[in-house]
């Protein structure tokens, strides 16, 4: 067994660049359509909700600030291909919309239809996720440093002090934003030699292939004490794989489980003491991107980061829970 672990609650320290209406859970406050009175019309390219407890939450966030109510026609297009976004963006600038929003499957092969959008007089924003293009192709990205995610994180794994650290780690959507940041600290330590990569592979965010990558190490033999999964519901996965085979885990457990995206029921996971970390990624961005096209708010930096924080189970509480949550 490892020693209980250190309390510790992990703050983020981003500063947002643009001083803006604070990201919320109720995502849905009101917006004039500006000084024409003309409905605004927003194509939004995404990832679908199924894709996790993160990415529908961020959906009932888009549709509920982009709506008819406040002021604007709303089209969507939601696809975990990056091929298939880039048809949807052409498409919306085909159809003549006012905004393009982006968060796209992977980080490149933007360039040509960003520069399309600009020659129509599109003005894009990006949400939730970079892409490698020149920043003059979109008016601003709100989004969250996933670098800085992935440094928090593992930066909490090294404070717990493990002998060794043998680590399953889980991937998400191989070149998305979230899994390149992710991704990236962690590397960092097994090119080191600080921590042993037992197994790194993508699950592209699904629960059911990240139990499959568990119980193949389970399986093997492989000795592991560490699951980093880059969201909750690939670690709910591999949580799964570990029951079955009987191997305890959390807090006085034999197998650290880290997440990402802070799901309401992942942070009980962690208040119970089942999971030991959850990293928060908020997917509150459709306010401030409504509040600089109603002119509400001015831009000052291309790039916008929402404050996040990490979570432990040792400290962890129910207002925590209630606060930083998504979903139920």
């Amino acid at each position: 067994m490892r020693k209980t672990f250190r309390s510790l609650l992990l703050t983020g320290a981003l500063v947002m660049s643009v001083m803006l209406t604070a990201c919320g859970g109720n995502g849905g406050g009101s917006a004039s359509s500006g000084g024409s009175g003309d409905t605004i019309k927003v194509g939004v390219v995404n990832n679908p909700p199924s894709e996790s407890g993160y990415r529908e939450a961020n959906v009932k966030d888009m549709e509920a600030v982009f709506s008819a109510e406040n002021g604007y026609e709303l089209k969507t297009s939601y696809s975990l291909k990056n091929d298939e976004q880039l048809q949807a963006a052409q498409g919306f600038i085909t159809e003549g919309v006012d905004y393009l929003l982006i968060s796209a499957a992977e980080t490149t092969g933007w360039d040509e239809v960003l520069k399309k959008a600009q020659e129509a007089g599109i003005k894009v924003f990006l949400f939730d996720r970079m892409i490698d293009v020149d920043e003059s192709l979109y008016e601003a990205a709100v989004v969250s440093d996933m670098s800085a995610e992935g440094e928090l994180a593992v930066n909490w794994l090294l404070d717990q002090n493990l002998d060794q650290y043998n680590v399953i780690h889980i991937q998400g959507a191989m070149g998305s934003d979230a899994q390149i940041g992710r991704t990236g600290a962690l590397d960092a330590q097994f090119a080191s030699g600080k921590m042993n990569k037992v197994v790194q592979q993508t699950a592209t965010w699904d629960e059911a292939e990240a139990k499959k990558i568990v119980e193949s190490v389970i399986n093997s033999g492989d000795d592991f004490n560490v699951i980093y999964a880059e969201n909750d519901g690939m670690a709910k996965g591999a949580v799964a794989a570990l029951d079955e085979a009987g191997i305890s885990h959390g807090v006085d457990g034999d197998v650290i489980v880290m997440g990402f995206d802070c799901n309401k029921w992942a942070l009980r996971e962690l208040l119970d003491g089942n999971w030991n970390y959850d990293g928060q990624c908020s997917p509150f961005q459709a306010q401030i991107i409504s509040d600089i096209i109603q002119g509400k708010t001015s831009v000052t930096s291309k790039k916008i980061i929402n404050e996040e924080k990490g979570f432990d189970a040792t400290t962890i509480t129910q207002d925590d829970i209630d606060t930083y949550g998504l979903g139920e």
